[in-house]
């Protein structure tokens, strides 16, 4: 599509989009000037949905209603509540029912899933991720292996780019892959790396990491939501993932789960167990001896988090209303493309300003990093000041996301024309 950088082109952009509306469904955070800010940072927080409210509000109204008897009786009752997440949930992933629960917090979430699919022995034991993911996973890796008595520095093997590349290529991780062989155990990677924005190549991987015998899962905390996922039928063996980037489901909402159906039935496949995840047939019996419910859900420990549950549960409303993720993936491909002709609009030398996100759609989700050699802060601190919200990343990387739900092309032409601004002052 030839773009444009004029608002004018910006709104029949805006008018030709069928999802356009979706954006009254949020709370879009006001800028210095008492105008409605551009945010591009929904991939480190979404938006409040108009919805959250009213569906935490009614949880309180049963409370106060029903007291411990709204696990059995209201409008949703809490000893089911979870399962009234598990249909869309499939969905947003491409998943199975049966493979999936929402529970827990993220890193809870992967320390969990880790303890059954790294089970490391004298040969077997390697673990492979990509170098400078985010923290959280970096210390969830480092100490799984230390909990089965191995040094960091040997068990765990990171991917690199090429020297003056980015990001990395498919090849070179099958290749590492290969060449780990039958040392190799588990690997896991983020569906998008949250630093350079890049889309891995999910079903490769899987099928690269089985042809060796290791276990394949992923964290999708910056993927759920952003791209079309089709966990079962890559065959990835595990997932997880947080709700509150683009599934707009609050500060420390609830997470998400997966767990391919084939260890649907397997309760000697070694878990952290809880009441929660017993078979819920004799689960009041409160006898000894756990017997995981089938699927996902006998990964879970304790009862529901029915507050941030009601919130993602409103969220998911609206995604599966807009058309689910096909349609916001499609628009998503279009904001994203369109920021991206801004930024190159400006004509900036590399060494000022560089895009560090692959250019290719489908190795990407809704977002840009910027790396910007010289004076990174000072312009993070000028987008701010024009009401555009982003997301600075040490030591240098400003991160841009229009996200589809909420943004606007008018929006991401207003941010082109800020950076504009400063290009000018920058020349």
């Amino acid at each position: 599509m030839n773009f444009q950088s004029t608002p004018e082109f910006a709104a029949a952009l805006d008018e030709q989009d069928a999802l356009r509306d979706f954006r009254n469904r949020f709370h879009i955070p006001l800028a210095p000037d008492g105008q409605p800010s551009v945010y591009l940072c929904g991939n480190s927080l979404g938006l409040l949905p108009k919805a959250a409210r009213a569906a935490v509000e009614q949880e309180f109204e049963s409370w106060e209603k029903h007291g411990v008897e709204g696990h059995f009786h209201g409008t949703s009752p809490w000893m089911h509540y979870h399962e009234t997440l598990t249909d869309s949930t499939a969905r947003l992933v491409g998943a199975k029912p049966v493979e999936v629960v929402v529970m827990n917090n993220l890193t809870t979430n992967l320390h969990l899933l880790l303890i059954s699919f790294y089970q490391p022995t004298a040969t077997r034991y390697k673990v492979l991720m990509e170098g400078g993911a985010f923290p959280s996973d970096q210390y969830a890796l480092e100490s799984q292996v230390k909990l089965h008595g191995l040094a960091p520095d040997e068990a765990i093997v990171e991917l690199v780019p090429r020297p003056g590349e980015h990001t990395l290529r498919t090849e070179d991780i099958e290749a590492k892959i290969r060449e780990l062989g039958e040392s190799l155990a588990v690997i896991i990677l983020g569906g998008v790396n949250y630093y350079t924005g890049q889309a891995f190549d999910m079903e490769a991987i899987t099928k690269a990491g089985h042809a060796v015998g290791a276990n394949v899962g992923f964290d999708l905390a910056h993927a759920a939501g952003n791209l079309e996922l089709q966990l079962h039928d890559w065959d990835v063996d595990f997932a997880c993932w947080c709700t509150y980037k683009y599934l707009n489901s609050g500060p420390g909402g609830t997470s998400g789960v997966f767990v391919h159906e084939r260890f649907a039935h397997r309760p000697d496949l070694l878990r952290l167990a809880g009441w929660w995840g017993h078979d819920p047939t004799d689960r009041f019996q409160m006898k000894k001896g756990f017997r995981p419910m089938a699927g996902a859900a006998g990964w879970q420990l304790s009862n529901a988090q029915i507050f941030p549950m009601a919130i993602h549960r409103a969220s998911l409303a609206i995604v599966d209303e807009a058309g689910g993720m096909p349609a916001l993936r499609k628009k998503s491909e279009k904001l994203t493309a369109y920021l991206e002709f801004l930024v190159r609009s400006l004509e900036l030398p590399r060494q000022t300003l560089e895009i560090i996100t692959p250019a290719d759609p489908a190795a990407r989700g809704c977002q840009l990093s910027m790396l910007v050699h010289h004076n990174g802060r000072a312009l993070f601190d000028y987008l701010a000041g024009a009401g555009i919200i982003a997301d600075w990343r040490e030591p240098n990387v400003i991160r841009l996301a229009p996200v589809p739900l909420y943004n606007s092309f008018a929006d991401v032409q207003r941010a082109g024309e800020v950076l504009a601004q400063w290009a000018g002052k920058a020349k």
